[in-house]
Formats: structure tokens, C-alpha cells, sequence
């Protein structure tokens, strides 16, 4: 079966939602993630929607910091995992960066640094530990 995946920019309320009950699952329900923490930096974030065939799928955003530009926030539902949504998230939101985006970074959950390493970002510093989920500093 042939599956299209889209990615798209969430400008409207409705998607907002749903971009949180996605976000809420994975990280709140899944990972145990407190939700004031996963709730954090949401007005200064441009916020993405994955569907497959139509239906929602996963969920990420980035924003701009002191720093530079952070990816942040990248969830797939259980039902869609294996499929290239994640993939195709991470494409969408490095095209959607200002174009003046030098300093791009993330902060990735161990199983998911091979995901982030195909779109040339490395590792960089020791891995820490944010909400008992164990991470590695990203930088493309």
C-alpha cells in the first residue's frame, strides 16, 4: 500500500490542537515527560503537523533561541513509527528554516541520533539526561 506522507505548517487552532495531543501521547503518556516541560516555549515555535493518508501522524517544531535555531519536539505515534514520518519531518523543518539559519541544533533521545545523523547533524558534547530520558546535544 502506497503512502503519502505530508508535512505541513500549523497556522490555525484546530491542527494546533491536535499537534499537542500528538506531543501529549508521545511524550507525556509515553515517556513519562512532565507536561510543563514538554508545554515549554510553545508561543515562539512554528509548529508542524505529519499526516499519512490524511491522518495525523507525528508532530515537531523549531524556534529561534540565543543560540541559534532548535529543532525541538519531534513525535511519531506508535501506529506510524517505521514509516519515514520522522524522516520526512526533519527534511520539511530544515526547509522551512530562514535561509540566514547558521547555528542549527537539537537535543535528540538516544534512539533517535542515526535519524538525525542522515541530515548531517553531529554529536556534540557528552550525553545528558532531561526529563530521565537520556539525550546527546546535536549540531548540522
Amino acid at each position: 500500500m502506497d503512502r503519502k506522507i505530508e508535512v505541513n505548517k500549523v497556522i490555525d487552532v484546530e491542527n494546533l490542537k491536535i499537534v499537542h495531543a500528538i506531543r501529549y501521547e508521545v511524550f507525556v503518556e509515553g515517556q513519562n515527560c512532565p507536561a510543563e516541560l514538554e508545554r515549554a516555549n510553545e508561543e515562539e515555535s512554528t509548529h508542524f503537523l505529519a499526516k499519512v493518508n490524511g491522518v495525523p501522524a507525528g508532530a515537531c517544531r523549531w524556534r529561534k533561541t540565543e543560540n541559534g535555531y532548535k529543532l525541538e519536539r519531534f513525535a511519531v505515534l506508535n501506529t506510524f513509527r517505521g514509516m519515514g514520518v520522522g524522516q520526512q519531518m526533519v527534511k520539511t523543518v530544515l526547509n522551512d528554516l530562514p535561509k540566514d539559519a547558521e547555528y542549527v541544533y537539537l537535543n535528540s533521545q538516544i534512539d533517535a541520533v542515526t535519524l538525525y545523523e542522515k541530515f548531517g547533524f553531529v554529536k556534540e558534547g557528552l550525553e545528558f539526561t532531561e526529563a530521565g530520558i537520556r539525550h546527546y546535544k546535536m549540531v548540522k
